[in-house]
């Protein structure tokens, strides 16, 4: 491997990667991170950090608390899941994305460690982050779990704080088959005497928090129940909402940890989120007359929230744009669309993007009519030809499909 393109090509193929091929490449087991980290010599103990779990709004707080860091002073680390375009947006610092040469050492220097252990891709992919914080010499990363916790490659760190959004019924094939379950994979980030942030509670997870945090004596707030004031957020998302506020649970955490963060150090860096560290894919405007608009959610929770605000929006024709992959639970998501929609069924540009044409029998069920096409560019290509210049036209289902659009 001579250059970045080879060496990308050689992280996605070595191994079933979740993402690309679903629940054949799950690993339920940290053993090959910790034996990773001790062959790296620890990178994660080189920098203090924040760790974020949850079904839906991880990224957007990811980003945020990453902005507020930044805007605070801090060289800050970022690692998030997955990338829209290039897979270097996983791992930044200060908004900027790891350089290609970076990426290319990391593997040429340990491939052969990476062969003999048989790492997934994203083992591999955490191992590179740390060791690059850690080369760095960054003051603090933003964790994004990849999904659970207990058993994400991602938990090995002991962090400032622990972080978890909120849970829903996603990945259930891996993380159970009920909130409770869900909530105490999630809860496995929880650290012995770490602060534990919850965004969202539910009647199932709340006892499974409370009880996982008094075992470990990890004090808790629950940012639901918390008042701050009011802030001007570039990310129009209404979902976005509840997830400021998990923000400032944890800033006030961070800041009763010793970390110095002014509140004219939140409100720029919330006002800057999308300039510092290049979030894209929520609730995004891509376009005017016709309003085009983007967003990423692909579970029922995630939908639930993109489609009540689309429903607010004035127009006069919905056209949706919609793609998904081949382990979507179709029967929670279906039924929250709405029928007086237009649609535009295609297939994702992944290896498990799920047929359009299955996807529109399946979608014929709950009277959701449209056409097929041959890729995501194509559809909204004739969502655009179709639509009038009072017309809205919504893209998403999955982040893949989002993917091709920003």
């Amino acid at each position: 491997m001579n250059n970045y393109s080879e060496t990308i090509a050689w992280l996605f193929k070595q191994l079933p990667m979740y993402q690309r091929q679903g629940q054949v490449a799950y690993k339920a087991d940290l053993s090959n991170t910790l034996a990773l980290m001790d062959h790296l010599e620890h990178p994660h103990r080189s920098f203090k950090s924040v760790h974020v779990a949850g079904t839906n709004g991880k990224g957007s707080v990811s980003h945020m608390l990453s902005s507020i860091l930044q805007e605070a002073g801090f060289k800050t680390g970022l690692y998030t899941s997955p990338h829209l375009k290039d897979f270097r947006e996983r791992i930044k610092i200060n908004g900027a994305m790891i350089l290609e040469d970076a990426v290319v050492d990391f593997v040429k220097t340990h491939q052969d460690f990476f062969e003999q252990h048989s790492l997934s891709f994203f083992e591999m992919t955490v191992g590179l982050a740390f060791d690059y914080f850690r080369r760095e010499n960054i003051d603090i990363a933003i964790v994004e779990v990849g999904m659970g916790g207990r058993l994400d490659s991602t938990n090995v760190i002991v962090p400032e704080a622990s972080v978890i959004t909120n849970i829903g019924l996603d990945h259930t094939q891996f993380l159970g088959n009920s909130i409770a379950a869900i909530a105490r994979e999630k809860a496995g980030i929880i650290k012995q005497g770490v602060p534990v942030i919850i965004g969202e509670i539910h009647e199932e997870s709340e006892p499974v928090f409370q009880e996982i945090a008094e075992a470990k004596q990890a004090p808790i707030v629950f940012a639901e129940h918390t008042d701050w004031p009011n802030y001007e957020l570039p990310l129009k998302g209404n979902y976005q909402k509840k997830n400021l506020k998990t923000v400032l649970a944890s800033v006030q955490s961070l800041r009763n940890h010793g970390w110095k963060i002014s509140e004219k150090h939140v409100q720029l860096g919330l006002e800057n989120v999308l300039v510092n560290t290049g979030l894209q894919g929520r609730w995004q405007v891509l376009g005017t007359a016709p309003m085009i608009i983007c967003d990423t959610a692909h579970n029922k929770e995630g939908l639930s929230y993109v489609l009540q605000q689309i429903a607010e929006e004035s127009y006069e024709q919905l056209h949706i744009v919609m793609g998904v992959v081949n382990d979507k639970d179709l029967t929670s998501i279906l039924p929250l669309f709405p029928k007086k929609a237009r649609y535009y069924f295609a297939t994702p540009d992944v290896p498990r993007g799920l047929p359009a044409e299955q996807l529109q029998a399946s979608a014929l069920k709950y009277d959701l009519h449209g056409s097929v096409f041959e890729s995501v560019a194509k559809a909204l290509e004739a969502a655009k030809d179709t639509a009038r210049t009072t017309d809205l036209i919504f893209i998403g289902g999955s982040t893949f499909t989002v993917a091709e659009m920003v």
